[in-house]
């Protein structure tokens, strides 16, 4: 089994708050991947005295821990249960009814020998490799379907569209958002490898349309994540300085987290 990771912060001024992990709880029985990118919210008051790193440092490890140890439990449920665990703890010291209360997107899986499970909640991408190189996307496309206008981007579109129905869903304090996630099952068999991208590195393809998901996904297997990730660096530069052709009004440099797992 091959497992890379690798995230690098959007600029050296403020902490990374993308959030990833692959661990292997049950040695030969199967894993966990776990990426979150937490939505960094405008200048002014979140009702929260915690940063968002704080909360995806606790979001994130209650996911691998319950995704690892409780193979009795579906995804949604562990992600409904870590939510839950992660606002009890800040719960008597901030405002979680707050709509810009910390708050990540998610991308889950966990293998075994019979079955890839998997989750995504908002705009970070899941991708899965079959045996015969076939790479198939789970996305969560509901930040590509808001209203004309809207900016395409979990941290910052309106927030009128935050965590509400017509607009998209994010992890915050409300466990019951498990149920808006993206989630499936496929046979482990069907499964040669599969990756995780926070959208600062979906932004390869996404924003600068260098390949599709099977040619990102072959990037990852050569270059790996690192290597992802800094070609997305030198396009970033090269559209700012052409003028920002691509990156129009979004900053020039995102978090930017990619996982690979070959199986």
């Amino acid at each position: 089994m091959r497992l890379e990771l690798a995230t690098v912060p959007g600029g050296p001024e403020r902490p990374n708050e993308d959030w990833a992990s692959a661990v292997l709880p049950t040695p030969g029985q199967g894993g966990v991947l776990v990426v979150l990118d937490g939505v960094t919210p405008p200048a002014g008051d979140d009702g929260c005295v915690h940063s968002v790193p704080w909360f995806t440092d606790r979001l994130g490890g209650a996911l691998v821990e319950l995704s690892g140890s409780r193979r009795d439990m579906g995804l949604a449920e562990i992600l409904s249960a870590s939510i839950r665990r992660t606002a009890d703890a800040h719960r008597t010291t901030c405002d979680l009814s707050h709509v810009r209360t910390p708050q990540a997107t998610v991308a889950l899986a966990r293998w075994s020998a019979h079955a890839v499970e998997y989750l995504v909640l908002s705009d970070s991408a899941l991708l899965l490799e079959a045996p015969d190189g076939t790479v198939r996307a789970v996305l969560d496309d509901r930040l590509d379907r808001l209203p004309p206008g809207s900016l395409s981007s979990a941290a910052v579109v309106d927030t009128r569209l935050r965590n509400r129905e017509g607009g998209f869903f994010t992890a915050a304090a409300d466990p019951a958002v498990s149920a808006r996630a993206v989630t499936g099952s496929v046979p482990a068999a069907g499964v040669r490898s599969l990756a995780a991208l926070t959208d600062g590195a979906s932004r390869w393809r996404d924003l600068f349309q260098e390949g599709d998901w099977t040619a990102a996904l072959e990037l990852l297997r050569t270059a790996g994540p690192q290597g992802l990730i800094d070609r997305v660096r030198e396009l970033e530069e090269a559209d700012a300085a052409a003028g920002r052709v691509r990156l129009r009004r979004g900053k020039t440099h995102d978090d930017a987290t990619a996982v690979f797992v070959e199986l």
